[in-house]
């Protein structure tokens, strides 16, 4: 019997070593990788809450507000530097001195990793230029490197922010060693006042980036809560229509098959025309069920009762009349049957209507009017304010999305918005083809 020696399972790196290379490789790509990059400061939006403050034809330079902030704050340094180096009996040298720490200030403006090395490169150079005794950092060069820090924290992701600040205080330490040591230098100062300016530029700048992140999520959930609703919607819709012809079709088939029962002698020609229509009635209704089935929930039954139409809105008005909002009916025109599936449509866009203002507008009046018009069926539901306390609705709009199916999927057209007094409208036109005569409608109270 051979025994079988365990195949030792190869090493795998530490999770500090990774944690330190993953660190480096940040390192690497946040100030190592292309410094030269051209990377203009944007403008900014001109169109926020705070822009509104000023007047229109002010307004539209606000965008070049950051622009402007960076460059007065170049010029202050260069003023605080030469101030600093005004002792030397130089001028041109404190000119220089001045210039070497405000231009990395402007440079953000442009190439903004680029103007921190430059900014960290000039302090060591401004100590021995003016030695003026303090070390490592020499008069304006404070407030030059902590700006240049502050705008490039603000441009980039808090890691970058984290990096300069680690860079600038190694630099302290080894080049406060280097000049004299850290007692009597500036380092413990210049580092606690650069890391509080960069935090709080960095936490601000997170802020932003979160409220932008949040803004961005919302609006993705809202439209994909829209494209739900209107998914559902038309998943009802097409169940109800799923039920509407399939009985035309079934009704199809049964006429083909008794059609030549019902004339004596019936020619070879009609009968095998007859029997091709209900073939072919068959097969439809077979397809329908299969392609509009999967519309179908797992516990969805089909109505036992026809479908509503609008004979049936004087039973729906009692109803509504029984939950407290009063609700009145008006026909005119020459009152006619019309399609089953715009007669369906019809009711439910009524319905919806009603259950709106019941939810939004409870103790209002409401009037429904329903016109026989040349060409079509107009409708028209109008309530008015509504007395009673309004309970919030987690699916408002939901069902005026509905409504705008059913009209779009007939043809028609639909407005709905708030009225003077307060109250709410819904219009609806649907187009009808072939239309017929019929008798005069009374209006019902």
């Amino acid at each position: 019997m051979t025994e079988t020696t365990p195949t030792a399972a190869p090493r795998g790196r530490s999770p500090e070593f990774s944690l330190a290379q993953s660190a480096l490789q940040g390192l690497r790509e946040d100030l190592f990788r292309d410094v030269r990059a051209y990377r203009p400061l944007p403008r900014a939006a001109a169109d926020g809450p705070w822009a509104q403050l000023f007047p229109g034809r002010i307004r539209r330079h606000l965008e070049l507000l950051p622009h402007a902030v960076v460059l007065t704050l170049a010029v202050f340094t260069l003023i605080l530097g030469m101030a600093s180096y005004g002792a030397l009996d130089d001028g041109f040298v404190a000119l220089v001195a001045g210039l070497m720490a405000a231009v990395p200030v402007a440079l953000t403006l442009l190439r903004p990793v680029l103007a921190w090395w430059l900014s960290l490169a000039a302090a060591p150079v401004l100590v021995w230029l003016t030695g003026d005794g303090l070390y490592p950092w020499s008069g304006g060069s404070i407030l030059g490197h902590t700006v240049v820090m502050m705008v490039v924290a603000a441009r980039t992701r808090p890691r970058t922010a984290g990096w300069m600040w680690t860079l600038t205080a190694l630099y302290s330490v080894l080049a406060g060693q280097v000049f004299g040591g850290l007692d009597g230098g500036v380092t413990v100062p210049m580092l606690v006042f650069s890391g509080i300016a960069v935090a709080i530029v960095t936490l601000v700048q997170i802020n932003r980036t979160t409220q932008r992140q949040v803004v961005q999520e919302r609006t993705v959930t809202a439209v994909e809560r829209d494209k739900r609703t209107l998914l559902e919607e038309r998943t009802n819709i097409a169940r109800e229509l799923h039920d509407v012809v399939a009985h035309h079709m079934s009704v199809v088939a049964i006429q083909a098959e008794a059609a030549p029962y019902r004339v004596e002698n019936p020619p070879p020609e009609l009968e095998q025309a007859f029997v091709t229509i209900r073939e072919n009635a068959v097969a439809a209704l077979t397809e329908l069920r299969r392609v509009l089935g999967v519309v179908r929930a797992e516990d969805y039954e089909a109505p036992d009762a026809p479908q509503p139409t609008l004979a049936d809105l004087d039973r729906l008005l009692e109803n509504v009349r029984d939950t407290g909002l009063t609700a009145t009916k008006t026909v005119t025109g020459a009152v006619r049957e019309l399609p089953q599936g715009v007669e369906l449509s019809a009711y439910r866009i009524v319905q919806e209507a009603l259950s709106n203002a019941l939810r939004h507008a409870p103790g209002a009046e409401a009037a429904v009017e329903v016109a026989y018009v040349l060409g079509g069926l107009g409708l028209r539901v109008v309530n008015g304010p509504g007395t009673g306390l309004v309970k919030p609705s987690p699916g408002a709009g939901h069902g005026l999305t509905g409504m705008r199916e059913r009209v779009s999927m007939l043809g028609g057209e639909m407005t709905a918005g708030a009225t003077q007094d307060g109250g709410y409208e819904v219009a609806v036109f649907i187009p009808v083809a072939g239309t017929g005569g019929g008798t005069e409608a009374e209006d019902d109270a």
